[in-house]
């Protein structure tokens, strides 16, 4: 007769429950899994089929009550590890909103705003078309499949239990200023095109008084602007794949760093 004892009947439920909490609240972060168009039950079912699949690859668990206060300070470690390492890739998406805003003012178009249904904020129209762009090259050089494996590694080097004290928290913080960075990267080029159009409808306007730069300068720095957006369209794949390997690899050294 099989005989199960409670250490290992905990062993097992550590072994799945753990994993479970961290993939499942990156699930909740993470761009297109995390957005509220996918229901809950199908992202929590995912996270649960994915940590059953992976306890087996995973180091050894440690064996806490699950009614005890340890369980619940261990629980909410877990929670808190996943969206944080979750913030990676979706800071790489708002990097092309970020681009959107930036294009849109010098365009004249920041007053036109759409509903964005997945974050419920009113973005610029082209901040919602660089971020559905950034969505699909996400998903077509299989980002999403990227951080689940960097989730399962980082059982293996941050293991459950090894505290919130001990993250190297300095890969996210400077994610932020990153963010900044690379927004201005990819659209400086076009930036600096649209700043010149409007100098030169500035000098035109001091020149020739007469003509009305309204009527004429407004049309010209949508073209214009428009041409510069096709332009950066063109290299935005290359460029976004560079940004996401780096991304990649600042989320691996956040959990790295740990030990």
């Amino acid at each position: 007769m099989l005989e199960i004892t409670a250490a290992e009947l905990l062993q097992a439920y550590g072994r799945v429950w753990w994993p479970f909490l961290r993939i499942g609240s990156a699930f909740a972060v993470l761009p297109l899994l995390g957005y509220p168009l996918i229901p809950i039950q199908v992202r929590v079912m995912l996270a649960l089929l994915i940590a059953v699949l992976a306890a087996p690859m995973l180091p050894a668990m440690p064996a806490v009550d699950p009614l005890s206060l340890h369980a619940v300070f261990l629980s909410i470690e877990q929670i808190v590890l996943g969206a944080m390492m979750a913030l990676f890739p979706v800071c790489l998406i708002q990097v092309l909103v970020l681009v959107g805003e930036l294009l849109s003012m010098q365009m004249g178009l920041s007053m036109a705003r759409m509903n964005d249904p997945v974050n419920g904020l009113a973005i610029p129209v082209l901040g919602s078309f660089f971020s559905n762009m950034g969505l699909l090259l996400y998903a077509s050089m299989n980002g999403h499949l990227v951080m689940l494996e960097i989730l399962v590694e980082s059982f293996r080097i941050w293991t459950v239990g090894d505290g919130l004290f001990n993250v190297n928290s300095s890969n996210l913080i400077q994610l932020f200023s990153w963010v900044l960075a690379a927004s201005l990267m990819l659209s400086l080029p076009a930036m600096v095109a649209m700043y010149l159009v409007n100098l030169t409808f500035g000098v035109l306007s001091r020149v020739a008084p007469s003509l009305n730069i309204f009527v004429l300068g407004f049309p010209m720095a949508l073209v214009c602007g428009l041409f510069c957006i096709l332009l950066t369209i063109s290299g935005l794949p290359d460029r976004f794949a560079d940004l996401a390997q780096d991304i990649f690899l600042s989320a691996r050294g956040y959990y790295g760093g740990a030990k």
